[in-house]
Parts: C-alpha cells; structure tokens; sequence
C-alpha cells in the first residue's frame, strides 16, 4: 500500500479528477448562471428567470466526490435541475480538495461561502430566512458539519433546513452493518470509504486497514461513542441481509495519534453532543440500501428525532451510493435516481 501511494496516488486522483470533471452546458432558458466568489470561494450561483412574488428561497450545494473528486461542472445538471424545479436559488460551492488541502480546508471553506451568502442575500432576491444547506456523500458531511456551527449563531438568521443525501458522518466504525452488506457495491466500496476519509484528514491513506479493522480508537472512547454509533441503533430491517460478526482487534495508540481528529464532530458529525443537535432545523435525509453509508443516515435520523428535530426520511430501496449525482449523465439516468432528486425537490417546495 504505502508503495502504490508513493508511486501511483498523485496519478490516480488525477485520473479520477479528469474522468469526473463534467463538461460545459449550454445556456439555460430558465435560469441565470453566473461564477463568482464569496469571501475567495469559488461558487456557481442558479437563479431561476421568471418573475417572482417575492423573495425566494435558496439552497446551498455542497457537492460529493470523497473531498478528493468533484467540481462545480460536475454536478452542473443536478444543480440546475433543482434550481428549476425547485424555482430557488442555488449556490454550489467549490471546496478546496484533498489531498493538497487537508481537513478542515473544505469544511472552512464551505462555511464561509455559506456565511457570506447568509449575509448578501438580499442581493440575490433570497429570503434570509429561508436558506437550506445540501450536499450528497462527503458534500452531506459538510452540509452537516455546517449546519452544526451555524446552529448556535446569534448574528446570523438560522437555517431554514439541512439537506444530507447519503451522507457520511463518522469514521470511528467502517463495521456497521450497510458496511459489510454493501462492501462490494458501486460506486463506493468499504475500503474507499476510508482511504477517502484518511485522504482529507491526513493527505495520504496510511494505516487504512487499522482504521477498517477498528485499531485506531481507543476502547473507552468507542464506549463512550457506542450510544451513538452502534448496531444496536439500526432498525432490525436493515440487518435481514446478514451481518459478518466483528472479531475485537487490538487498539493501537500510535495510529489513534494520527488520526483523533477523527472524533471532532466537523469531520463526524454524528459525534456532536445532544445540546447541539437540539439546535438544528429542519432535516431532510436520503439513504440507499445499496450504500455502505447507509447506516450513517440512519443513526444521525435517529439522533436528529431523539433531539426533537424534524426529520423528512427517503429511503431508495434500489438506490446505491452516487446515484444523485449520476441524474442524466452521459446519457445515463436511472430511475431511482430520478425520485430521489424529485423527492429533494418536493420538500424544498414545503418550505
């Protein structure tokens, strides 16, 4: 492993980048699209043509890609597909990546993008009041974590929703049930699952079978997480499709050291404590059975509901993990995929 990573990494990611990069769309008769900058970010504002009431609401797209891949003409189509169905306006957000910038470089950098537009949104016709962060897989993580500092701002008016689609929010346990169900299973296998999370934490994927196994966390700390992250926790539906029991490993101090930034709740979410989770608005959550981050969406429904918040769950029965992203591209579309963007647009529209 640490071979491949010296000799072949750089030229992986960067194939990966360029078979993922997109290519540029048209014009688009319903909408206004324009690249610009919030607080040195670069952003792609959607802002639909037809005339408005009054002011409209906004969503704020954080995109997936394992912090490593992605980009704003990515996910061009999902992104215009929401603004015009949705009749908001959409703000995608061009985090730096990782491994040239490490955690928390994106998570920053989403954060300030989403502040300075909470600030200006009055210039762009929006109701402040009506501003919903989004993001799909690592982009659910940030939406997440997002959504999380922002809870407790007193200067800026709240957020008017949370959006995480098939969102990954913890890397204490890569054992959980969806991860052994779905090990094998496009477009996210369990192993890249953490070498992408070790690639934005550390810049480089060293210790990933540890992490896999479970080494890398020290037993009264996964005792102390276990009322949150735990098997116990999926509903018993989840578990018909067999579960591989999990030998205990030994814990290993050296590799917790490098990676204990592991258990702050702007890299795992699901860690944050109930006085902030009680603090969150409005979530919208779609899972995949098809997804090794299946079970991270259903433990963070579960601790959204224990806190009171109100929770708007879709589940795809025949979905896998990227299938949001996959809306009309390159000639492909699947249906499945298509209900869950519709299922996003419909409670946008509730708002």
């Amino acid at each position: 492993m640490v071979i491949l990573e010296k000799t072949g990494l750089c030229n992986q990611i960067t194939f990966g980048r360029y078979v993922r990069q997109g290519r540029k769309l048209g014009v688009d008769p319903k909408l206004f699209i324009q690249d610009l900058q919030f607080n040195k970010v670069p952003v792609r504002v959607y802002q639909p043509k037809a005339t408005s009431d009054g002011r409209r609401r906004a969503l704020i797209f954080f995109h997936g890609g394992g912090w490593v891949f992605g980009s704003l003409d990515t996910y061009e189509k999902v992104c215009r597909y929401l603004s015009r169905e949705s009749v908001s306006v959409v703000v995608s957000v061009q985090y730096r990546l990782a491994p040239e910038h490490k955690y928390p470089d994106a998570y920053e950098d989403c954060l300030n993008a989403t502040i300075h537009f909470m600030k200006n949104a009055e210039h762009y016709g929006v109701d402040p009041a009506n501003i919903t962060v989004c993001g799909d897989s690592a982009g659910g993580n940030l939406a997440a974590a997002v959504s999380q500092t922002l809870a407790g701002r007193s200067d800026l008016p709240s957020l008017r929703a949370q959006v995480l689609i098939y969102p990954g929010l913890q890397a204490l346990d890569f054992n959980l049930p969806s991860y052994h169900q779905n090990r094998g299973v496009p477009l996210l296998f369990r192993e890249r699952a953490a070498f992408f999370a070790l690639q934005y934490l550390n810049g480089h994927a060293l210790h990933m079978q540890e992490v896999l196994e479970g080494s890398h966390i020290p037993p009264d700390m996964r005792l102390k997480y276990r009322k949150w992250v735990s098997p116990d926790h999926i509903p018993p539906k989840f578990k018909v499709r067999g579960l591989k029991p999990c030998r205990s490993t030994d814990f290993i101090a050296e590799v917790y050291e490098t990676v204990k930034r592991f258990c702050e709740p702007n890299l795992c979410p699901l860690l944050a404590e109930d006085a902030v989770v009680q603090q969150l608005p409005q979530s919208f959550i779609l899972t995949c059975e098809y997804d090794v981050l299946r079970d991270d969406g259903l433990l963070y429904k579960k601790r959204l509901e224990d806190n009171g918040v109100p929770v708007t769950w879709y589940h795809l029965e025949d979905g896998f993990h990227g299938i949001i992203s996959l809306y009309d591209y390159c000639g492909l579309s699947f249906p499945s995929g298509k209900r869950g963007l519709d299922s996003i647009v419909n409670f946008l529209k509730s708002l």
